[in-house]
C-alpha cells in the first residue's frame, strides 16, 4: 500500500494521473533552511523528513510504502518558500520577473526496509511582469500556499516564457521520476493500463 506524506492535493492529483491512488497522511514538519545549508540539500532533507515522519505515523502497517516530496522555487541561491501574505507574494513575483529561477524537486520513498529517492531541477523563466499583473495575480488568491507565490497550472502559467525541466515537477510531483523510483518499489504505473 503506497501513503503519501503530504497535504497538497496537487500532489494526489499528480499520483492519480500515474492510476495511483494514495493513502494521504497529515504529517507537517518544520521547513527552515539550516545556515549554510546549500538549496538543494534543503529540499533534500525536508523530502526525506517527510517520508520519516509518515513511516513513523504508519509503523507496523505491514509492506508499507511511503512517498513524500518537496518542491521550492530558488533565485540567487534564495529558496522561496510559501509567502505568509500578500505583500511577501508581491516580493517574491517581482523579484521573479523577467528572470529564470530553478525550481527543485526531491521525492522519497521509504519503507521499513528501504528507502530511495529521485530529483528534478527545472529551469523556469518569467515575462516581465506589470504592475497591473501583479495586482491581478495577487488579487486571484492563487499564490496562497505556494512555493514561490506562483502555481504554473493556473494563471501564472501565462508569466512563464521558458520551461526546461519538468512541468509535472514544477507542480510539485515530477512524475518521470516518480514513475521510475516507484518502479524500484515494483509498483509498474503502466500494468494493466488501458489506452
Amino acid at each position: 500500500m503506497l501513503y503519501l506524506a503530504s497535504k497538497s492535493p496537487r500532489r494526489r492529483e499528480l499520483l492519480m494521473r500515474l492510476g495511483i491512488d494514495p493513502r494521504l497522511l497529515d504529517i507537517d514538519i518544520p521547513e527552515v533552511r539550516q545556515p549554510g545549508e546549500a538549496a538543494f540539500d534543503y529540499v533534500r532533507r525536508v523530502s526525506r523528513e517527510k517520508a520519516g515522519a509518515g513511516l513513523l505515523g504508519i509503523a507496523g502497517v505491514p509492506d508499507a510504502l511511503v512517498l513524500a516530496a518537496d518542491t521550492e522555487v530558488v533565485l540567487d541561491d534564495e529558496v522561496f518558500g510559501k509567502p505568509v501574505d500578500s505583500d511577501g507574494a508581491v516580493r517574491m513575483l517581482s523579484r521573479l520577473s523577467g528572470r529564470t529561477h530553478q525550481v527543485i524537486s526531491v521525492v522519497w520513498i521509504l519503507s521499513a526496509g528501504r528507502e530511495a529517492q529521485a530529483a528534478s531541477v527545472s529551469d523556469v523563466t518569467f515575462a516581465a511582469l506589470t504592475p497591473a499583473q501583479l495586482d491581478g495575480y495577487i488579487t486571484s488568491e492563487e499564490w496562497q500556499g505556494k512555493a514561490g507565490a506562483y502555481a504554473i497550472q493556473g494563471r501564472a502559467e501565462a508569466f512563464v516564457t521558458r520551461l526546461d525541466g519538468s512541468y509535472s515537477g514544477v507542480m510539485g510531483l515530477p512524475l518521470h521520476e516518480t514513475a521510475k523510483l516507484l518502479g524500484k518499489f515494483g509498483i509498474d504505473v503502466f500494468a494493466g493500463a488501458k489506452e
